[in-house]
């Protein structure tokens, strides 16, 4: 019966976004008022009798590999909080997410789906469409407080010109070929129609809330707020002013930091942390991501000082690997200025790694990955098989006592990591974006580039990508490109990718592979 309801519940969801075309009907928005609450309530209450934990997702914006202290890669970092929170759960060596840029990557997190089943790319496929059921809407009905902190990016953006075609032939075209889109139908988009209750959305200095940093109410709506500190420290601000408020009901903490992407910025209490010789963008960089850490430990010390911690499950990772610069012929240069704008490095490194943002090799999509929940995830566990972002919305849907749904593309986590289950969380691991594909299978991983040039690794033991063997076990990739093709034919746009690289995957491909 649960499961006819939540289907019929979601069924209903979906007609959300035809009450904002033009030209339809009313019909669905007097059903949807009518019966939804009724339906939502029987299909996703959460079972009688033990209370669900709370749930905090820290999402990290360009953080490479290399920078967590814990994997103790690199001298220079220093992340004592994310240590503590390793300690106190399981570090994921081989944590994925779903794309090697930000807004598809988001996209895969908060629905649990690979993006591209709804045509959600890279950055112009957007928006998030409303019909795709996140992470708060699932645990709001299931009664849940959600929140939203920081960087939102799914909204329709100026270069969604596929979206504006389809929906709103008469907005304005830019001679960039950007579209102009108005505020109103941006905020359509906003978390506040994806399932949160409260909201501090923003990344730099302008945020969109309906509550302050105590907690307490601003309009409902949202309004504009303005702050003139530290970006990171704002967002920390608000997610523990989101937290305050909670001490009774299960929450949902959505906090996406806006941190160490570019522009880089950092004041002088975390840049003193930094001193010797290193590049300025290094410097400032380890600086924004130790203000992260610092509110990693705030949001600790709160759950404690509330005696929250047993009972709150915290998940860590970054949106993507870090930018390099190789597309500008500079990787990790040290003579770029701090202020330097566009997709320039931002300081953070994916060492050992090989490649960057935007593409589909470990440093691009193997990130920083955090579990904890002390007391029912095992303390001090490195866990080396493979998962992904896409397994979060799973193990939380599981949690809440929600019923199992086909849709989603990852796994509950929690037998994994408890040692209830012992084989591999996944067989296969699948990427596309732009002109490369990928899959990882076992020990293997082989990467699709363009039409003319494929690679294959065994990964376990070859994190690092060095040694191609591709020509030394064709039977292998020949089977890992079939599954990988029949898996590229459910996506949107269907297909192995078959066409040149374009510009920028050129440069990449030329300095990481010494092939043009």
């Amino acid at each position: 019966m649960l499961h006819t309801f939540f289907f019929a519940a979601e069924k209903l969801r979906s007609f959300r976004t035809t009450i904002c075309r033009p030209g339809k009907s009313l019909l669905p928005l007097v059903l949807l008022t009518i019966l939804w609450p009724a339906v939502s309530q029987a299909a996703l209450s959460p079972s009688a009798g033990k209370k669900p934990p709370n749930i905090i997702v820290i999402f990290a914006d360009d953080w490479g590999y290399g920078d967590l202290g814990v994997h103790g890669v690199l001298k220079d970092i220093s992340t004592p909080n994310l240590d503590r929170l390793a300690k106190s759960g399981v570090l994921c060596s081989n944590g994925y997410v779903t794309s090697p840029q930000c807004s598809p990557s988001r996209a895969g997190l908060l629905t649990g789906r690979y993006q591209q089943r709804f045509g959600f790319d890279a950055i112009p496929d957007g928006p998030l469409p409303l019909e795709e059921i996140t992470i708060a809407e699932r645990l709001k009905h299931a009664g849940y407080s959600t929140g939203m902190v920081g960087k939102w990016h799914l909204e329709p953006n100026q270069t969604s010109r596929r979206w504006a075609d389809q929906y709103h032939p008469e907005f304005k075209r830019l001679p960039n070929g950007e579209v102009q889109i108005p505020y109103k139908s941006q905020e359509e988009f906003y978390p506040a129609h994806q399932g949160f209750e409260l909201f501090y959305q923003g990344e730099l200095q302008q945020y969109w809330a309906n509550y302050d940093f105590e907690g307490r109410d601003l309009k409902p709506e949202g309004q504009s707020v303005k702050h003139r500190e530290f970006r990171v420290d704002t967002q920390t601000s608000a997610a523990l002013g989101f937290i305050k408020r909670q001490q009774d009901n299960p929450f949902f903490l959505y906090l996406a930091y806006y941190a160490p992407h570019v522009p880089l910025e950092a004041t002088q209490k975390y840049l003193d942390r930094f001193p010797g010789e290193m590049p300025e963008r290094r410097r400032t960089a380890l600086a924004m991501i130790s203000a992260v850490d610092d509110g990693v430990g705030r949001i600790l010390d709160l759950l404690e000082e509330r005696g929250l911690t047993q009972h709150t499950l915290i998940f860590f990772s970054s949106d993507n690997g870090a930018p390099l610069g190789a597309q500008q012929g500079q990787p990790m240069a040290d003579v770029l200025p701090v202020n330097k704008p566009g997709p320039a490095w931002d300081g953070s490194l994916n060492t050992p790694l090989k490649g960057e943002k935007g593409m589909l090799s470990e440093g691009g999509i193997r990130v920083p990955f955090l579990i904890s929940w002390p007391g029912t995830v095992p303390a001090g566990l490195t866990y080396a098989e493979a998962v992904s972002t896409l397994d979060i919305a799973a193990t939380v849907n599981s949690l809440a006592g929600l019923p199992h749904d086909n849709k989603l593309d990852g796994v509950d986590l929690l037998p994994y990591l408890t040692g209830t289950k012992l084989a591999p969380p996944h067989t296969d691991l699948y990427w596309k974006f732009w002109n490369q594909a990928a899959i990882r299978s076992g020990k293997w991983k082989f990467i699709q580039f363009g039409k003319h040039s494929s690679h294959l690794y065994e990964i376990e033991a070859d994190r690092e990508e060095s040694h191609d063997v591709l020509e030394k076990n064709p039977e292998v990739a020949a089977a890992l490109k079939k599954k990988l093709s029949a898996w590229c034919d459910q996506m949107h746009p269907s297909g192995l990718p078959g066409e040149e690289l374009n510009a920028q995957e050129k440069k990449w491909h030329q300095f990481y592979f010494g092939r043009e």
